[in-house]
Protein backbone atom coordinates (compact mmCIF):
# COMPACT_ATOMS: atom_id res chain seq x y z
CA UNK A 1 0.00 0.00 0.00
CA UNK A 2 1.43 3.36 -1.04
CA UNK A 3 0.99 6.03 1.63
CA UNK A 4 0.00 9.45 0.37
CA UNK A 5 0.62 12.28 2.84
CA UNK A 6 -1.91 15.08 3.10
CA UNK A 7 0.90 17.61 3.17
CA UNK A 8 4.61 17.58 2.26
CA UNK A 9 6.79 20.49 3.35
CA UNK A 10 10.22 21.35 1.97
CA UNK A 11 12.29 23.36 4.45
CA UNK A 12 12.97 22.93 8.18
CA UNK A 13 13.14 26.55 9.22
CA UNK A 14 10.59 28.31 11.39
CA UNK A 15 7.95 28.63 8.66
CA UNK A 16 8.16 24.99 7.53
CA UNK A 17 8.15 23.64 11.09
CA UNK A 18 5.35 26.00 12.11
CA UNK A 19 3.14 24.77 9.26
CA UNK A 20 4.04 21.13 10.04
CA UNK A 21 3.02 21.57 13.69
CA UNK A 22 -0.24 23.33 12.94
CA UNK A 23 -1.21 20.89 10.17
CA UNK A 24 -0.42 17.79 12.25
CA UNK A 25 -2.45 19.19 15.14
CA UNK A 26 -5.42 19.55 12.79
CA UNK A 27 -5.29 15.85 11.98
CA UNK A 28 -3.37 15.96 8.70
CA UNK A 29 -0.62 13.50 7.81
CA UNK A 30 2.54 15.56 7.36
CA UNK A 31 5.99 14.94 5.88
CA UNK A 32 8.78 17.52 6.24
CA UNK A 33 12.27 17.31 4.78
CA UNK A 34 15.20 19.62 5.50
CA UNK A 35 18.45 19.34 3.55
CA UNK A 36 20.59 20.23 6.58
CA UNK A 37 19.82 20.48 10.28
CA UNK A 38 16.64 22.13 11.51
CA UNK A 39 17.06 25.92 11.79
CA UNK A 40 20.42 25.72 10.01
CA UNK A 41 19.53 28.57 7.65
CA UNK A 42 17.97 31.96 8.30
CA UNK A 43 16.01 30.84 11.36
CA UNK A 44 19.08 30.49 13.61
CA UNK A 45 20.80 33.67 12.45
CA UNK A 46 18.25 36.26 13.56
CA UNK A 47 18.63 39.07 16.11
CA UNK A 48 16.80 36.71 18.53
CA UNK A 49 13.85 39.06 19.01
CA UNK A 50 10.13 38.47 19.22
CA UNK A 51 9.10 42.04 18.52
CA UNK A 52 6.64 44.24 16.72
CA UNK A 53 9.34 45.94 14.71
CA UNK A 54 9.23 49.52 15.93
CA UNK A 55 11.11 50.83 12.90
CA UNK A 56 8.59 49.28 10.47
CA UNK A 57 6.12 51.97 11.55
CA UNK A 58 8.25 54.40 9.52
CA UNK A 59 7.38 52.41 6.41
CA UNK A 60 3.64 52.43 7.31
CA UNK A 61 3.65 48.65 7.88
CA UNK A 62 0.87 49.05 10.45
CA UNK A 63 -0.81 45.68 9.82
CA UNK A 64 2.49 43.81 10.07
CA UNK A 65 3.47 45.64 13.28
CA UNK A 66 0.05 45.08 14.87
CA UNK A 67 0.08 41.37 14.00
CA UNK A 68 3.63 41.00 15.34
CA UNK A 69 2.77 42.83 18.58
CA UNK A 70 -0.19 40.53 19.19
CA UNK A 71 1.98 37.48 18.48
CA UNK A 72 4.67 38.71 20.87
CA UNK A 73 2.63 37.91 23.99
CA UNK A 74 1.07 34.76 22.50
CA UNK A 75 4.50 33.27 21.82
CA UNK A 76 5.82 34.29 25.23
CA UNK A 77 2.92 32.44 26.86
CA UNK A 78 3.32 29.22 24.85
CA UNK A 79 7.13 29.12 25.22
CA UNK A 80 8.08 31.03 28.40
CA UNK A 81 11.26 28.95 28.85
CA UNK A 82 12.87 30.10 25.59
CA UNK A 83 11.18 33.52 25.33
CA UNK A 84 11.57 36.25 27.92
CA UNK A 85 10.58 39.91 28.17
CA UNK A 86 13.30 42.45 27.51
CA UNK A 87 13.33 46.20 28.05
CA UNK A 88 14.93 48.34 25.33
CA UNK A 89 16.44 51.76 25.86
CA UNK A 90 16.18 54.18 22.93
CA UNK A 91 18.39 57.24 23.53
CA UNK A 92 17.20 60.42 21.86
CA UNK A 93 19.69 61.80 19.37
CA UNK A 94 19.55 65.43 18.15
CA UNK A 95 19.51 65.65 14.39
CA UNK A 96 17.95 62.25 13.80
CA UNK A 97 14.34 61.26 14.50
CA UNK A 98 12.73 64.02 16.64
CA UNK A 99 11.58 63.18 20.16
CA UNK A 100 7.90 63.78 19.32
CA UNK A 101 8.10 61.21 16.51
CA UNK A 102 9.69 58.63 18.81
CA UNK A 103 7.02 59.32 21.42
CA UNK A 104 4.25 58.91 18.85
CA UNK A 105 5.79 55.70 17.50
CA UNK A 106 6.11 54.25 21.00
CA UNK A 107 2.54 55.28 21.86
CA UNK A 108 1.31 53.34 18.82
CA UNK A 109 3.63 50.47 19.72
CA UNK A 110 2.11 50.27 23.20
CA UNK A 111 -1.51 50.43 22.05
CA UNK A 112 -2.14 48.91 18.61
CA UNK A 113 -1.18 45.35 19.52
CA UNK A 114 -3.21 44.57 22.62
CA UNK A 115 -0.30 44.67 25.10
CA UNK A 116 -1.49 42.99 28.31
CA UNK A 117 1.48 41.50 30.18
CA UNK A 118 4.47 43.57 29.13
CA UNK A 119 5.16 46.88 30.91
CA UNK A 120 4.54 50.12 28.97
CA UNK A 121 6.98 52.68 27.63
CA UNK A 122 8.55 55.17 30.04
CA UNK A 123 10.71 58.25 29.61
CA UNK A 124 14.25 57.99 30.95
CA UNK A 125 16.62 60.65 32.29
CA UNK A 126 19.90 59.25 30.99
CA UNK A 127 21.93 61.54 33.26
CA UNK A 128 20.50 59.84 36.37
CA UNK A 129 19.18 56.38 35.46
CA UNK A 130 21.58 53.42 35.50
CA UNK A 131 20.84 52.76 31.81
CA UNK A 132 22.63 56.01 31.02
CA UNK A 133 25.92 54.92 32.62
CA UNK A 134 27.30 52.88 29.69
CA UNK A 135 26.66 55.81 27.32
CA UNK A 136 29.05 58.63 26.43
CA UNK A 137 28.69 61.18 29.28
CA UNK A 138 26.72 64.38 28.59
CA UNK A 139 25.96 63.42 24.98
CA UNK A 140 22.62 61.67 25.59
CA UNK A 141 20.32 63.30 28.10
CA UNK A 142 16.93 61.71 27.56
CA UNK A 143 15.53 58.57 26.09
CA UNK A 144 12.70 56.07 26.20
CA UNK A 145 12.43 52.54 27.54
CA UNK A 146 9.97 50.12 25.94
CA UNK A 147 9.18 46.38 25.94
CA UNK A 148 9.79 43.55 23.50
CA UNK A 149 10.87 39.93 23.92
CA UNK A 150 14.04 37.90 23.41
CA UNK A 151 13.91 34.36 21.93
CA UNK A 152 16.26 31.44 21.48
CA UNK A 153 15.42 31.29 17.78
CA UNK A 154 16.90 27.89 16.89
CA UNK A 155 15.28 26.23 19.91
CA UNK A 156 11.96 27.75 18.88
CA UNK A 157 12.28 25.95 15.53
CA UNK A 158 13.39 22.65 17.07
CA UNK A 159 10.67 22.60 19.74
CA UNK A 160 8.08 23.43 17.08
CA UNK A 161 9.33 20.47 15.02
CA UNK A 162 9.34 18.27 18.12
CA UNK A 163 5.70 19.12 18.80
CA UNK A 164 4.83 18.43 15.16
CA UNK A 165 6.49 15.00 15.43
CA UNK A 166 4.73 14.31 18.73
CA UNK A 167 1.47 14.91 16.85
CA UNK A 168 2.38 12.47 14.08
CA UNK A 169 4.42 14.50 11.57
CA UNK A 170 7.38 12.77 9.94
CA UNK A 171 10.43 15.03 10.22
CA UNK A 172 13.43 14.14 8.06
CA UNK A 173 16.61 16.14 8.54
CA UNK A 174 19.65 15.89 6.24
CA UNK A 175 17.19 15.02 3.48
CA UNK A 176 17.20 17.14 0.33
CA UNK A 177 14.25 17.33 -2.06
CA UNK A 178 16.04 16.81 -5.38
CA UNK A 179 13.02 16.53 -7.66
CA UNK A 180 9.35 17.42 -7.44
CA UNK A 181 6.80 16.42 -10.05
CA UNK A 182 3.14 15.56 -10.40
CA UNK A 183 1.66 12.24 -11.42
CA UNK A 184 -2.14 12.00 -11.73
CA UNK A 185 -2.66 15.07 -9.54
CA UNK A 186 -0.39 13.84 -6.74
CA UNK A 187 2.96 15.37 -5.86
CA UNK A 188 5.93 13.02 -5.96
CA UNK A 189 8.95 14.30 -4.06
CA UNK A 190 12.29 12.55 -4.54
CA UNK A 191 14.32 12.90 -1.35
CA UNK A 192 18.05 12.28 -1.04
CA UNK A 193 19.80 11.52 2.24
CA UNK A 194 22.68 13.99 2.22
CA UNK A 195 24.88 11.64 4.27
CA UNK A 196 24.39 8.35 2.43
CA UNK A 197 23.22 9.57 -0.97
CA UNK A 198 20.30 7.16 -0.72
CA UNK A 199 17.15 8.28 -2.54
CA UNK A 200 13.46 7.54 -2.14
CA UNK A 201 10.14 9.07 -3.09
CA UNK A 202 7.18 10.22 -1.06
CA UNK A 203 3.75 11.26 -2.31
CA UNK A 204 1.52 14.09 -1.10
CA UNK A 205 -1.70 15.80 -2.07
CA UNK A 206 -0.39 19.25 -1.15
CA UNK A 207 3.15 20.65 -1.32
CA UNK A 208 4.52 23.59 0.68
CA UNK A 209 7.72 25.28 -0.45
CA UNK A 210 9.23 26.78 2.72
CA UNK A 211 12.76 26.80 1.32
CA UNK A 212 13.60 30.27 2.66
CA UNK A 213 16.56 31.64 0.68
CA UNK A 214 16.27 28.52 -1.52
CA UNK A 215 12.57 29.02 -2.33
CA UNK A 216 13.30 29.60 -6.03
CA UNK A 217 15.72 26.65 -6.17
CA UNK A 218 12.90 24.37 -4.97
CA UNK A 219 10.67 25.60 -7.79
CA UNK A 220 13.50 25.00 -10.25
CA UNK A 221 13.66 21.32 -9.26
CA UNK A 222 10.76 20.41 -11.52
CA UNK A 223 7.53 21.88 -10.14
CA UNK A 224 6.34 23.13 -13.51
CA UNK A 225 5.61 26.52 -11.99
CA UNK A 226 6.77 29.86 -13.35
CA UNK A 227 6.81 31.89 -10.16
CA UNK A 228 5.50 35.43 -10.39
CA UNK A 229 6.87 36.46 -7.01
CA UNK A 230 10.59 37.08 -6.57
CA UNK A 231 12.76 36.70 -3.52
CA UNK A 232 15.12 39.46 -2.41
CA UNK A 233 18.05 38.13 -0.42
CA UNK A 234 19.22 40.50 2.30
CA UNK A 235 22.24 39.74 4.47
CA UNK A 236 22.09 40.46 8.18
CA UNK A 237 25.26 40.04 10.23
CA UNK A 238 25.82 40.09 13.99
CA UNK A 239 28.77 40.23 16.34
CA UNK A 240 29.13 38.97 19.91
CA UNK A 241 31.52 40.58 22.42
CA UNK A 242 32.18 40.15 26.14
CA UNK A 243 29.53 41.69 28.40
CA UNK A 244 29.56 45.46 27.93
CA UNK A 245 27.60 46.58 31.00
CA UNK A 246 26.07 45.27 34.24
CA UNK A 247 22.32 46.01 33.90
CA UNK A 248 19.81 43.78 32.11
CA UNK A 249 18.37 46.21 29.54
CA UNK A 250 19.06 46.24 25.79
CA UNK A 251 19.61 49.29 23.59
CA UNK A 252 18.28 50.35 20.24
CA UNK A 253 20.68 52.83 18.65
CA UNK A 254 19.78 55.03 15.68
CA UNK A 255 22.43 55.62 13.04
CA UNK A 256 22.82 58.64 10.82
CA UNK A 257 22.24 56.42 7.75
CA UNK A 258 18.71 55.70 8.99
CA UNK A 259 19.47 52.16 10.15
CA UNK A 260 19.18 50.95 13.72
CA UNK A 261 21.44 48.59 15.68
CA UNK A 262 20.47 46.54 18.72
CA UNK A 263 22.79 45.90 21.69
CA UNK A 264 21.43 42.98 23.71
CA UNK A 265 22.57 41.15 26.87
CA UNK A 266 23.36 37.62 25.68
CA UNK A 267 24.04 34.26 27.33
CA UNK A 268 24.81 35.91 30.73
CA UNK A 269 28.43 36.84 29.96
CA UNK A 270 28.18 38.35 26.46
CA UNK A 271 26.57 41.13 24.44
CA UNK A 272 24.98 40.64 21.03
CA UNK A 273 25.18 43.47 18.48
CA UNK A 274 23.30 43.58 15.18
CA UNK A 275 22.14 43.71 12.53
CA UNK A 276 23.21 44.90 9.10
CA UNK A 277 21.03 45.16 6.00
CA UNK A 278 22.70 44.64 2.64
CA UNK A 279 21.61 42.91 -0.51
CA UNK A 280 23.15 39.49 -0.96
CA UNK A 281 24.11 37.72 -4.15
CA UNK A 282 25.63 34.28 -3.87
CA UNK A 283 25.19 30.96 -2.10
CA UNK A 284 23.18 31.54 1.12
CA UNK A 285 24.96 28.55 2.68
CA UNK A 286 28.27 30.43 2.50
CA UNK A 287 27.22 33.77 3.95
CA UNK A 288 29.67 35.26 6.48
CA UNK A 289 29.93 38.53 8.36
CA UNK A 290 32.31 40.67 6.30
CA UNK A 291 35.15 42.76 7.70
CA UNK A 292 33.23 45.82 6.52
CA UNK A 293 30.08 44.80 8.42
CA UNK A 294 32.00 44.04 11.62
CA UNK A 295 33.64 47.47 11.40
CA UNK A 296 30.26 49.10 10.74
CA UNK A 297 28.65 47.51 13.80
CA UNK A 298 31.60 48.42 16.04
CA UNK A 299 31.58 52.03 14.84
CA UNK A 300 27.79 52.33 15.13
CA UNK A 301 27.65 51.33 18.79
CA UNK A 302 30.82 53.28 19.62
CA UNK A 303 28.91 56.44 18.69
CA UNK A 304 26.89 55.81 21.84
CA UNK A 305 28.97 53.81 24.28
CA UNK A 306 31.53 55.37 26.61
CA UNK A 307 33.84 52.40 26.05
CA UNK A 308 34.29 51.91 22.28
CA UNK A 309 33.82 48.46 20.76
CA UNK A 310 36.61 47.39 18.41
CA UNK A 311 36.81 44.52 15.91
CA UNK A 312 39.42 42.80 18.10
CA UNK A 313 36.80 42.61 20.91
CA UNK A 314 34.59 40.33 18.81
CA UNK A 315 34.47 36.72 20.08
CA UNK A 316 31.97 35.36 17.56
CA UNK A 317 30.16 36.49 14.43
CA UNK A 318 27.25 35.07 12.51
CA UNK A 319 25.36 36.04 9.40
CA UNK A 320 22.15 34.96 7.75
CA UNK A 321 20.27 35.67 4.56
CA UNK A 322 16.71 36.88 4.91
CA UNK A 323 14.50 35.71 2.02
CA UNK A 324 12.33 38.82 1.72
CA UNK A 325 9.57 39.33 -0.79
CA UNK A 326 10.94 41.63 -3.49
CA UNK A 327 8.63 44.64 -3.35
CA UNK A 328 10.96 46.80 -5.44
CA UNK A 329 12.23 48.86 -2.47
CA UNK A 330 15.38 50.72 -3.40
CA UNK A 331 17.20 49.89 -0.16
CA UNK A 332 17.51 46.59 1.69
CA UNK A 333 16.49 48.24 4.99
CA UNK A 334 13.19 49.35 3.41
CA UNK A 335 12.22 45.99 1.88
CA UNK A 336 9.07 44.63 3.45
CA UNK A 337 9.34 42.05 6.24
CA UNK A 338 5.79 40.93 5.55
CA UNK A 339 5.15 37.47 4.15
CA UNK A 340 3.66 36.68 0.76
CA UNK A 341 2.12 33.41 -0.42
CA UNK A 342 2.03 32.21 -3.99
CA UNK A 343 -0.45 29.38 -4.57
CA UNK A 344 -0.19 27.48 -7.83
CA UNK A 345 -2.04 24.38 -9.01
CA UNK A 346 -0.05 23.02 -11.95
CA UNK A 347 -1.75 19.80 -13.02
CA UNK A 348 -4.37 20.29 -10.31
CA UNK A 349 -2.32 19.67 -7.15
CA UNK A 350 -1.61 22.75 -5.00
CA UNK A 351 1.86 24.15 -4.37
CA UNK A 352 2.17 26.96 -1.81
CA UNK A 353 5.44 28.93 -1.91
CA UNK A 354 6.34 31.26 0.95
CA UNK A 355 8.28 34.49 0.54
CA UNK A 356 9.47 36.58 3.47
CA UNK A 357 8.17 36.41 7.01
CA UNK A 358 9.85 36.87 10.35
CA UNK A 359 10.29 34.76 13.50
CA UNK A 360 7.63 36.73 15.38
CA UNK A 361 4.82 36.07 12.92
CA UNK A 362 5.58 32.42 12.08
CA UNK A 363 2.56 31.06 13.97
CA UNK A 364 0.12 33.37 12.17
CA UNK A 365 1.85 32.62 8.87
CA UNK A 366 1.23 28.90 9.48
CA UNK A 367 -2.44 29.53 10.29
CA UNK A 368 -2.90 31.62 7.18
CA UNK A 369 -1.09 29.04 5.02
CA UNK A 370 -3.48 26.33 6.22
CA UNK A 371 -6.46 28.61 5.65
CA UNK A 372 -5.32 28.96 2.04
CA UNK A 373 -4.84 25.21 1.72
CA UNK A 374 -8.04 24.19 3.55
CA UNK A 375 -9.96 23.39 0.33
CA UNK A 376 -7.32 20.80 -0.53
CA UNK A 377 -6.93 19.16 2.89
CA UNK A 378 -9.24 16.35 3.90
CA UNK A 379 -9.12 16.52 7.69
CA UNK A 380 -12.37 17.48 9.39
CA UNK A 381 -10.33 19.65 11.76
CA UNK A 382 -8.43 21.36 8.93
CA UNK A 383 -10.09 24.73 9.50
CA UNK A 384 -9.56 24.88 13.24
CA UNK A 385 -6.67 27.00 14.49
CA UNK A 386 -5.32 25.70 17.80
CA UNK A 387 -1.69 26.79 18.28
CA UNK A 388 -2.47 30.06 20.08
CA UNK A 389 -3.19 28.31 23.37
CA UNK A 390 -1.10 25.14 23.17
CA UNK A 391 2.37 25.34 24.76
CA UNK A 392 5.48 24.17 22.97
CA UNK A 393 7.34 21.20 24.56
CA UNK A 394 8.53 22.24 28.02
CA UNK A 395 6.48 25.45 27.97
CA UNK A 396 3.54 24.26 30.04
CA UNK A 397 4.09 26.73 32.87
CA UNK A 398 3.33 30.34 33.70
CA UNK A 399 5.47 33.09 32.18
CA UNK A 400 6.66 34.01 35.70
CA UNK A 401 7.58 30.46 36.75
CA UNK A 402 10.99 29.87 35.14
CA UNK A 403 12.94 30.98 38.22
CA UNK A 404 10.83 28.63 40.36
CA UNK A 405 11.48 25.79 37.90
CA UNK A 406 15.23 26.43 38.14
CA UNK A 407 15.02 26.30 41.94
CA UNK A 408 12.98 23.09 41.76
CA UNK A 409 15.67 21.47 39.59
CA UNK A 410 18.30 22.54 42.12
CA UNK A 411 16.28 20.92 44.92
CA UNK A 412 15.59 17.71 42.98
CA UNK A 413 19.16 17.48 41.67
CA UNK A 414 21.30 19.15 44.38
CA UNK A 415 24.54 18.30 42.55
CA UNK A 416 23.67 20.85 39.82
CA UNK A 417 25.20 24.30 40.17
CA UNK A 418 22.63 27.15 40.09
CA UNK A 419 23.96 28.18 36.66
CA UNK A 420 23.56 24.63 35.32
CA UNK A 421 20.01 24.30 36.67
CA UNK A 422 19.13 27.72 35.26
CA UNK A 423 20.47 26.84 31.80
CA UNK A 424 18.50 23.58 31.69
CA UNK A 425 15.31 25.32 32.88
CA UNK A 426 15.61 27.92 30.11
CA UNK A 427 16.46 25.39 27.41
CA UNK A 428 14.08 22.55 28.21
CA UNK A 429 11.47 23.99 30.57
CA UNK A 430 9.41 21.28 32.24
CA UNK A 431 11.15 18.63 30.11
CA UNK A 432 14.53 19.23 31.80
CA UNK A 433 13.87 16.32 34.17
CA UNK A 434 13.61 13.98 31.17
CA UNK A 435 17.30 14.35 30.36
CA UNK A 436 18.35 14.33 34.04
CA UNK A 437 16.35 11.18 34.79
CA UNK A 438 17.19 9.47 38.10
CA UNK A 439 20.67 10.95 38.36
CA UNK A 440 21.98 11.32 41.91
CA UNK A 441 25.33 12.88 40.98
CA UNK A 442 27.13 14.52 38.07
CA UNK A 443 28.82 11.18 37.42
CA UNK A 444 25.38 9.69 36.72
CA UNK A 445 25.04 12.11 33.80
CA UNK A 446 28.02 10.47 32.09
CA UNK A 447 30.97 12.12 30.42
CA UNK A 448 31.36 15.85 30.94
CA UNK A 449 32.29 17.82 27.82
CA UNK A 450 32.76 21.17 29.58
CA UNK A 451 30.52 24.20 30.19
CA UNK A 452 27.92 21.96 31.99
CA UNK A 453 27.31 19.86 28.85
CA UNK A 454 27.08 16.16 29.69
CA UNK A 455 26.69 12.86 27.90
CA UNK A 456 23.11 12.61 29.18
CA UNK A 457 22.17 15.90 27.51
CA UNK A 458 23.87 14.99 24.23
CA UNK A 459 22.06 11.64 24.17
CA UNK A 460 18.76 13.46 24.74
CA UNK A 461 19.47 15.92 21.93
CA UNK A 462 20.31 13.08 19.54
CA UNK A 463 17.30 10.94 20.40
CA UNK A 464 14.66 13.65 20.85
CA UNK A 465 15.85 16.74 18.97
CA UNK A 466 17.53 15.38 15.81
CA UNK A 467 21.09 16.44 16.73
CA UNK A 468 23.71 14.66 14.60
CA UNK A 469 26.90 16.69 15.09
CA UNK A 470 28.67 18.78 17.70
CA UNK A 471 27.70 21.88 15.71
CA UNK A 472 24.02 20.94 16.07
CA UNK A 473 24.53 20.64 19.83
CA UNK A 474 26.72 23.64 20.67
CA UNK A 475 25.48 26.25 18.16
CA UNK A 476 21.80 25.49 17.53
CA UNK A 477 20.37 23.50 20.45
CA UNK A 478 22.55 25.56 22.80
CA UNK A 479 25.09 28.36 22.49
CA UNK A 480 27.71 26.51 24.51
CA UNK A 481 30.10 26.95 21.60
CA UNK A 482 30.79 30.37 23.11
CA UNK A 483 32.26 28.64 26.17
CA UNK A 484 33.89 25.51 24.73
CA UNK A 485 37.30 25.25 23.07
CA UNK A 486 37.79 23.80 19.60
CA UNK A 487 39.26 20.69 21.22
CA UNK A 488 36.24 20.24 23.50
CA UNK A 489 33.87 20.59 20.54
CA UNK A 490 35.92 18.04 18.57
CA UNK A 491 35.61 15.65 21.54
CA UNK A 492 31.82 15.90 21.27
CA UNK A 493 31.97 14.97 17.58
CA UNK A 494 34.19 12.01 18.42
CA UNK A 495 31.76 10.86 21.11
CA UNK A 496 28.78 11.21 18.75
CA UNK A 497 30.57 9.21 16.05
CA UNK A 498 31.27 6.41 18.54
CA UNK A 499 27.72 6.34 19.94
CA UNK A 500 25.54 7.05 16.93
CA UNK A 501 22.73 4.52 16.70
CA UNK A 502 21.79 3.44 13.16
CA UNK A 503 18.51 5.06 12.17
CA UNK A 504 15.49 2.97 13.08
CA UNK A 505 13.18 4.80 10.72
CA UNK A 506 12.24 2.93 7.54
CA UNK A 507 14.09 3.66 4.34
CA UNK A 508 12.00 5.40 1.70
CA UNK A 509 11.39 3.20 -1.28
CA UNK A 510 10.73 4.22 -4.84
CA UNK A 511 7.05 4.95 -5.14
CA UNK A 512 6.74 6.07 -1.54
CA UNK A 513 6.27 2.70 0.18
CA UNK A 514 7.55 2.54 3.74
Amino acid sequence: MVRIFDLAIIGGGINGCGIARDAAGRGNSVFLCEMNDLASGTSSWSTKLVHGGLRYLEYYEFRLVREALIEREILWQIAPHIIRPLRFVLPHHDGLRPAWLLRLGLFLYDHIGGRNLLPPTRSVDLTRDEVGRPLIPNRYVRGFEYSDCFVDDARLVILTARDAADRGAEIRTRSRAVEIRQVDGIWQVTVENTSSGERGTIQARVLVNAGGPWVEDVLASGAGVNARAKVRLVQGSHIVVRKLYAHDRAYMFQNSDGRIVFVIPYQDDFTLIGTTDRDFDGDPAKVKASTEEIKYLCESVSEYLAKPVRPEDVVWTYAGVRPLYDDGASEAKAATRDYVFELDTPGGAPLLSIYGGKITTYRRLAEEALERLAPYLRSAKAREGWTEKSPLPGGDLDVSAIAALSEELSRSYPFLTPAHANRLAHAYGTRAAKLLGNAKSMADLGQSFGATLTESEVRYLMSVEWACTAEDVVWRRSKLGLRLSAGEIAAIDNWIAAHRVPSERPVLEAGGRT
